[in-house]
Protein backbone atom coordinates (compact mmCIF):
# COMPACT_ATOMS: atom_id res chain seq x y z
CA UNK A 1 0.00 0.00 0.00
CA UNK A 2 1.28 3.65 -0.95
CA UNK A 3 2.01 6.17 1.94
CA UNK A 4 -0.48 8.00 -0.02
CA UNK A 5 -3.10 5.91 0.81
CA UNK A 6 -2.72 5.26 4.09
CA UNK A 7 -4.11 7.91 7.47
CA UNK A 8 -2.02 10.45 7.59
CA UNK A 9 -1.54 9.65 11.90
CA UNK A 10 -0.51 5.82 10.16
CA UNK A 11 2.27 7.45 7.70
CA UNK A 12 5.28 5.46 8.89
CA UNK A 13 8.52 8.77 9.41
CA UNK A 14 12.36 7.87 8.13
CA UNK A 15 15.25 8.83 9.84
CA UNK A 16 16.73 12.27 9.11
CA UNK A 17 18.14 12.16 5.76
CA UNK A 18 21.37 13.17 4.27
CA UNK A 19 19.95 14.89 1.25
CA UNK A 20 16.29 16.49 0.61
CA UNK A 21 14.99 18.23 -2.76
CA UNK A 22 13.41 21.09 -1.93
CA UNK A 23 9.92 22.02 -4.07
CA UNK A 24 9.74 25.81 -3.29
CA UNK A 25 6.33 27.05 -4.94
CA UNK A 26 5.60 29.26 -7.06
CA UNK A 27 4.46 31.97 -4.58
CA UNK A 28 7.76 31.73 -2.56
CA UNK A 29 9.56 31.77 -5.50
CA UNK A 30 7.73 34.75 -6.81
CA UNK A 31 6.66 36.61 -4.00
CA UNK A 32 8.05 35.55 -0.48
CA UNK A 33 11.74 34.11 -1.58
CA UNK A 34 12.72 35.14 1.94
CA UNK A 35 10.69 32.21 3.15
CA UNK A 36 12.31 29.92 0.93
CA UNK A 37 15.78 30.94 2.11
CA UNK A 38 15.14 30.46 5.45
CA UNK A 39 13.55 26.75 4.68
CA UNK A 40 16.80 26.04 2.93
CA UNK A 41 18.98 27.17 6.14
CA UNK A 42 16.53 24.96 8.49
CA UNK A 43 17.49 22.40 7.05
CA UNK A 44 20.77 22.80 6.18
CA UNK A 45 21.03 23.85 9.86
CA UNK A 46 20.20 20.25 10.54
CA UNK A 47 23.15 18.63 8.66
CA UNK A 48 21.11 18.12 5.34
CA UNK A 49 22.09 18.57 1.97
CA UNK A 50 19.08 20.18 0.31
CA UNK A 51 18.81 20.07 -3.47
CA UNK A 52 16.81 23.22 -5.26
CA UNK A 53 15.79 21.89 -9.09
CA UNK A 54 15.73 24.54 -10.99
CA UNK A 55 13.35 23.03 -12.92
CA UNK A 56 10.29 22.80 -11.25
CA UNK A 57 7.57 24.60 -11.95
CA UNK A 58 4.21 24.82 -10.30
CA UNK A 59 2.62 21.96 -8.51
CA UNK A 60 -0.26 22.25 -10.95
CA UNK A 61 -3.07 23.31 -8.37
CA UNK A 62 -4.64 26.28 -9.57
CA UNK A 63 -5.58 24.17 -12.92
CA UNK A 64 -6.52 21.05 -10.76
CA UNK A 65 -9.25 23.00 -8.66
CA UNK A 66 -10.41 25.23 -11.47
CA UNK A 67 -11.51 22.23 -13.28
CA UNK A 68 -9.17 21.45 -16.03
CA UNK A 69 -7.76 17.72 -15.60
CA UNK A 70 -5.85 17.80 -18.50
CA UNK A 71 -3.93 21.01 -18.23
CA UNK A 72 -2.95 20.12 -14.78
CA UNK A 73 -1.54 16.44 -15.91
CA UNK A 74 0.56 18.57 -17.87
CA UNK A 75 1.92 20.52 -15.35
CA UNK A 76 2.33 17.77 -12.82
CA UNK A 77 4.03 15.95 -15.23
CA UNK A 78 7.29 18.20 -15.49
CA UNK A 79 7.59 17.62 -11.83
CA UNK A 80 7.01 13.83 -12.03
CA UNK A 81 10.39 14.23 -13.98
CA UNK A 82 12.18 16.07 -11.87
CA UNK A 83 12.61 14.00 -8.19
CA UNK A 84 14.17 10.77 -9.49
CA UNK A 85 16.82 10.22 -6.24
CA UNK A 86 14.78 8.29 -3.45
CA UNK A 87 14.86 11.41 -1.07
CA UNK A 88 12.39 12.88 0.91
CA UNK A 89 10.81 16.40 -0.87
CA UNK A 90 10.18 19.01 1.81
CA UNK A 91 7.67 21.61 0.88
CA UNK A 92 7.14 24.70 2.20
CA UNK A 93 3.58 24.74 1.68
CA UNK A 94 0.73 22.47 2.85
CA UNK A 95 -1.51 23.31 -0.30
CA UNK A 96 1.20 22.48 -2.76
CA UNK A 97 2.20 19.62 -0.41
CA UNK A 98 -1.12 17.98 -0.68
CA UNK A 99 -1.25 18.67 -4.15
CA UNK A 100 1.38 16.29 -5.26
CA UNK A 101 0.58 13.84 -1.94
CA UNK A 102 -2.99 13.21 -2.41
CA UNK A 103 -3.69 14.52 -6.32
CA UNK A 104 -1.20 13.69 -8.10
CA UNK A 105 -2.25 9.29 -7.61
CA UNK A 106 -5.46 10.09 -9.16
CA UNK A 107 -3.98 12.35 -11.88
CA UNK A 108 -2.10 9.71 -13.35
CA UNK A 109 -4.19 6.91 -12.32
CA UNK A 110 -4.86 5.57 -15.92
CA UNK A 111 -0.99 5.24 -16.68
CA UNK A 112 0.22 2.28 -14.93
CA UNK A 113 3.88 3.67 -14.92
CA UNK A 114 3.20 7.27 -14.47
CA UNK A 115 0.51 6.07 -11.62
CA UNK A 116 3.82 4.25 -10.00
CA UNK A 117 5.70 7.25 -10.16
CA UNK A 118 3.26 9.27 -8.47
CA UNK A 119 2.58 6.94 -6.03
CA UNK A 120 6.21 7.28 -4.88
CA UNK A 121 6.73 10.70 -5.06
CA UNK A 122 3.58 11.34 -2.94
CA UNK A 123 4.98 8.93 -0.37
CA UNK A 124 8.05 11.12 -0.75
CA UNK A 125 6.22 14.40 -0.34
CA UNK A 126 6.35 16.22 3.65
CA UNK A 127 5.38 19.24 4.34
CA UNK A 128 7.77 21.48 6.21
CA UNK A 129 6.66 21.72 9.59
CA UNK A 130 5.66 17.74 9.40
CA UNK A 131 9.28 16.99 8.22
CA UNK A 132 10.91 19.60 11.49
CA UNK A 133 8.70 17.38 14.15
CA UNK A 134 8.49 13.82 12.71
CA UNK A 135 11.61 13.52 10.94
CA UNK A 136 14.41 16.16 12.01
CA UNK A 137 13.25 16.15 15.54
CA UNK A 138 13.91 20.04 15.88
CA UNK A 139 14.58 21.09 19.26
CA UNK A 140 16.39 24.73 19.28
CA UNK A 141 16.41 27.51 21.81
CA UNK A 142 13.96 30.26 21.46
CA UNK A 143 16.34 33.77 21.54
CA UNK A 144 13.93 35.81 20.59
CA UNK A 145 12.10 38.25 22.74
CA UNK A 146 8.53 37.59 24.39
CA UNK A 147 5.99 37.86 22.02
CA UNK A 148 2.10 36.80 20.97
CA UNK A 149 1.01 35.67 17.80
CA UNK A 150 -1.40 33.55 16.33
CA UNK A 151 -1.32 30.87 14.03
CA UNK A 152 -3.12 30.67 10.55
CA UNK A 153 -3.25 27.04 8.74
CA UNK A 154 -4.33 27.19 5.13
CA UNK A 155 -7.28 24.54 4.45
CA UNK A 156 -5.19 21.90 2.43
CA UNK A 157 -2.49 21.74 4.92
CA UNK A 158 -5.19 21.51 7.45
CA UNK A 159 -8.06 19.10 6.04
CA UNK A 160 -4.88 16.96 3.87
CA UNK A 161 -1.98 17.14 5.19
CA UNK A 162 -2.86 17.31 9.04
CA UNK A 163 0.08 19.99 9.31
CA UNK A 164 -1.75 22.32 11.39
CA UNK A 165 -0.39 20.16 14.72
CA UNK A 166 3.06 20.14 13.34
CA UNK A 167 2.89 23.74 12.81
CA UNK A 168 1.11 24.51 16.52
CA UNK A 169 3.95 22.28 17.98
CA UNK A 170 6.83 24.29 16.59
CA UNK A 171 5.10 27.22 17.83
CA UNK A 172 4.54 25.63 21.24
CA UNK A 173 7.85 24.64 21.91
CA UNK A 174 9.24 28.20 21.62
CA UNK A 175 10.29 29.27 25.41
CA UNK A 176 9.04 33.06 24.46
CA UNK A 177 6.25 33.26 22.10
CA UNK A 178 2.63 32.91 23.49
CA UNK A 179 0.49 31.08 20.82
CA UNK A 180 -3.20 33.08 20.83
CA UNK A 181 -6.20 31.46 19.02
CA UNK A 182 -8.45 33.42 16.76
CA UNK A 183 -12.12 33.06 17.05
CA UNK A 184 -13.31 29.90 14.35
CA UNK A 185 -9.88 29.00 14.02
CA UNK A 186 -10.85 26.11 11.10
CA UNK A 187 -12.48 28.77 8.67
CA UNK A 188 -10.82 29.45 4.93
CA UNK A 189 -9.11 32.93 4.78
CA UNK A 190 -10.72 33.43 1.39
CA UNK A 191 -7.48 33.38 -0.74
CA UNK A 192 -8.11 30.07 -2.06
CA UNK A 193 -5.82 29.89 -4.95
CA UNK A 194 -8.00 31.03 -8.32
CA UNK A 195 -11.09 31.44 -5.75
CA UNK A 196 -9.90 35.13 -4.89
CA UNK A 197 -9.81 35.77 -8.67
CA UNK A 198 -12.82 34.22 -9.67
CA UNK A 199 -15.07 35.72 -6.76
CA UNK A 200 -13.60 38.87 -5.14
CA UNK A 201 -16.11 39.96 -2.99
CA UNK A 202 -16.70 36.92 -1.62
CA UNK A 203 -13.30 36.34 -0.95
CA UNK A 204 -12.62 39.95 0.63
CA UNK A 205 -15.93 39.11 3.14
CA UNK A 206 -14.20 36.15 3.65
CA UNK A 207 -10.76 37.31 4.68
CA UNK A 208 -12.11 40.57 6.27
CA UNK A 209 -13.67 38.57 8.98
CA UNK A 210 -10.55 36.48 9.40
CA UNK A 211 -8.53 39.58 9.92
CA UNK A 212 -11.02 40.29 12.94
CA UNK A 213 -10.93 37.19 14.28
CA UNK A 214 -7.21 37.59 14.37
CA UNK A 215 -7.18 40.94 15.55
CA UNK A 216 -9.28 39.93 18.93
CA UNK A 217 -7.34 37.53 19.63
CA UNK A 218 -4.45 40.04 20.58
CA UNK A 219 -2.13 38.56 18.35
CA UNK A 220 1.07 40.97 17.59
CA UNK A 221 1.57 38.94 14.56
CA UNK A 222 -0.12 36.09 12.16
CA UNK A 223 2.35 32.93 11.87
CA UNK A 224 1.36 31.03 9.14
CA UNK A 225 3.24 27.84 6.59
CA UNK A 226 1.01 28.62 3.83
CA UNK A 227 2.51 31.73 2.04
CA UNK A 228 -1.07 32.23 -0.51
CA UNK A 229 -2.61 32.69 3.13
CA UNK A 230 -0.57 35.05 4.73
CA UNK A 231 -0.68 37.26 1.30
CA UNK A 232 -3.86 37.80 1.61
CA UNK A 233 -4.33 37.84 5.44
CA UNK A 234 -1.77 40.85 5.67
CA UNK A 235 -2.55 42.36 2.05
CA UNK A 236 -6.35 42.63 3.98
CA UNK A 237 -5.18 44.20 7.20
CA UNK A 238 -2.58 46.24 5.28
CA UNK A 239 -5.16 47.70 3.34
CA UNK A 240 -7.61 48.35 6.31
CA UNK A 241 -4.19 50.32 8.06
CA UNK A 242 -4.28 52.73 5.08
CA UNK A 243 -8.05 53.10 4.64
CA UNK A 244 -7.58 54.18 8.68
CA UNK A 245 -4.57 56.18 7.83
CA UNK A 246 -2.33 54.01 9.66
CA UNK A 247 1.55 54.06 8.20
CA UNK A 248 2.73 51.25 10.77
CA UNK A 249 1.46 47.42 9.79
CA UNK A 250 -1.28 46.16 12.84
CA UNK A 251 -1.42 42.98 11.75
CA UNK A 252 2.42 42.01 9.92
CA UNK A 253 2.47 37.92 9.06
CA UNK A 254 5.71 35.78 8.96
CA UNK A 255 6.18 32.33 7.16
CA UNK A 256 6.41 30.24 9.65
CA UNK A 257 10.30 29.30 8.08
CA UNK A 258 10.64 33.12 9.03
CA UNK A 259 9.56 32.85 11.97
CA UNK A 260 11.09 29.76 13.13
CA UNK A 261 14.85 30.53 11.95
CA UNK A 262 14.60 34.12 13.07
CA UNK A 263 13.97 33.12 16.80
CA UNK A 264 16.26 29.76 16.82
CA UNK A 265 19.58 31.71 14.82
CA UNK A 266 19.09 34.74 17.26
CA UNK A 267 17.81 37.79 14.69
CA UNK A 268 14.72 38.10 16.41
CA UNK A 269 13.90 41.45 18.46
Amino acid sequence: MSTASVPRNARRYPPKPTDVYFFATCLIDQFTPQAGLDTLRLLEREGIRVHYLEQQTCCGQPAHSSGFPAEARAVALQQLKLFTEDWPVVVPSGSCGGMIRMHYPHLFADDPVLHAQALDLAGRVYELSEFLVNVVNFQHQDLGAPCTVALHTSCHARREMGSHETSAALLDSLEHVTVVQQARVEECCGFGGTFAMRYPDISEAIVSDKVASLRDSGAQRVVSADCGCLLNITGRAAKQDELAGLTEPTLPGQHLASFLWQRTHGDAA
